[in-house]
C-alpha cells in the first residue's frame, strides 16, 4: 500500500489505517480475543501500518488486544492511542489533567507491550484544563521518549492553534466522510496551513455508506448507533439518496460503495489517512482495495455536484456527546 505522511515531523503511515475500536467497543458484543488479534495481523499482512486504539475502548481491553497483536511486528507499525476521559471511561467525564495524562501514558505502554506511543491523542478537549498544559505535558513525554507524536481528536480551531504553538500537532482525528463534511469549513484549511495530518474516523459513516444498512436494519442492544439521531429508521430511509449516488458510481468503477467512499476521502488531500474499522476479514480486504481506486477529476466533480442536492438528515451525535466535539 502507498504511504502518506502525517505532520511536519514526517510520521509515515499506510494510506489507510485500521480503526480498532469496534473490535471491543461501541458496535455490539466484543470480538473473541483470538479473532480480533488475527484480524489486526491480517491488516498488517495486507499493508496497513497505522493502528488506532484508546484506553476508553473497553475500557483498556482494546489496547491489550492491539498490544498483543502487534508485539511481534512492533517496529514495523505505528500505534496511536488516546487519553482524556476520567478513569478511561468515556461515560465518566473528561480528565486531561497533566498527572492523568502521565498516568495514562505509563499504563498504555504496559498494555501495548511497547516502550513508546507513536501517536498520542487527546481524545476530547477538556475545557477545565488549559490546552497549553495538555500540550506541554505531551511535550515532556516526547522529550522523555515515551511518546513520539502529539495528536488531537475532535478539537476546534482555537484548541488546535493553541496546542500546536506549544508542541507541534502531527494529526487531528475527527469524523469525516461523504455524509459528514463539516471539517472542510475550518479544520482542513487549518491543517493545511499548519502542516498537520488529518485522520478521518467513521469514514464509512459508521457503516451506512457501505450500502448494507437501511431503515429495516436492526442493531445489537449495546450498539452505539441505537442512540445516534442519524440512525433513526426515518433518517436512514431519508439518507438512502446518498448511498444510491455512491452505488451508481461504484457500479461504473467496478467497485463497492465502501471503496468509493474511502477513495473519495483519499482524493481530498495527500495528508488524509482514513481509519476504517471492521470485524470481518472480507470487509478489511474490501476497504484496503479502496487504496487502488483512482477517482478522476470528473468523478469528483460529479460527486460534488450531486452532494449539493442531497441534504443528509439527522445529527451525528446525541446532544450530550455533540457537546464534547469541536471545542
Amino acid at each position: 500500500m502507498h504511504k502518506r505522511t502525517l505532520g511536519k515531523n514526517a510520521l509515515e503511515v499506510s494510506a489507510l489505517g485500521f480503526g480498532c475500536m469496534g473490535l471491543s467497543f461501541a458496535y455490539g458484543p466484543p470480538q473473541e480475543r483470538k479473532a480480533a488479534i488475527g484480524l489486526i495481523r491480517a491488516a498488517f499482512e495486507r499493508g496497513v501500518t497505522l493502528f488506532d486504539t484508546a484506553e476508553a475502548y473497553g475500557p483498556f481491553t482494546n489496547e491489550e488486544i492491539v498490544g498483543e497483536a502487534l508485539a511481534p511486528i512492533r517496529d514495523r507499525v505505528v500505534i496511536a492511542t488516546k487519553f482524556g476521559f476520567k478513569d478511561g471511561d468515556s461515560t465518566a467525564g473528561l480528565d486531561s489533567r497533566p498527572e492523568r495524562i502521565r498516568a495514562v501514558a505509563d499504563a498504555a505502554l504496559k498494555r501495548l507491550k511497547t516502550n513508546r506511543i507513536d501517536l498520542f491523542y487527546q481524545h476530547r478537549v477538556d475545557p477545565s484544563v488549559p490546552m497549553e498544559d495538555v500540550a506541554g505535558t505531551v511535550k515532556d513525554l516526547i522529550q522523555q521518549g515515551k511518546v513520539k507524536h502529539f495528536g488531537l481528536s475532535e478539537a476546534g480551531v482555537d484548541s488546535i492553534r493553541r496546542a500546536h504553538a506549544v508542541q507541534p500537532v502531527a494529526a487531528v482525528q475527527s469524523e469525516y466522510s461523504l455524509w459528514w463534511r463539516a471539517p472542510e469549513a475550518e479544520i482542513l484549511p487549518l491543517c493545511e496551513q499548519l502542516g498537520i495530518g488529518f485522520v478521518p474516523f467513521s469514514p464509512l459513516g459508521k457503516g451506512f455508506l457501505t450500502g448494507k444498512i437501511d431503515e429495516k436494519t436492526t442493531f445489537a442492544k449495546d450498539d452505539f448507533r441505537n442512540i445516534v439521531p442519524r440512525f433513526s429508521a426515518e433518517n436512514r430511509k431519508a439518507n438512502q439518496a446518498l448511498v444510491e449516488l455512491i452505488t451508481r458510481i461504484a457500479s461504473e468503477k467496478k467497485a463497492t460503495p465502501a471503496q468509493i467512499a474511502l477513495a473519495w476521502l483519499l482524493a481530498q488531500k495527500p495528508w488524509i489517512v482514513p481509519i476504517p474499522g471492521t470485524t470481518k476479514l472480507h470487509r478489511l480486504e474490501e476497504n484496503i482495495g479502496a487504496a487502488t481506486i483512482a477517482l478522476t477529476t470528473g468523478d469528483l466533480q460529479r460527486i460534488s455536484e450531486a452532494l449539493t442536492h442531497i441534504q443528509v438528515q439527522g445529527d451525528r451525535y446525541p446532544a450530550h456527546l455533540a457537546a464534547r466535539a469541536g471545542r
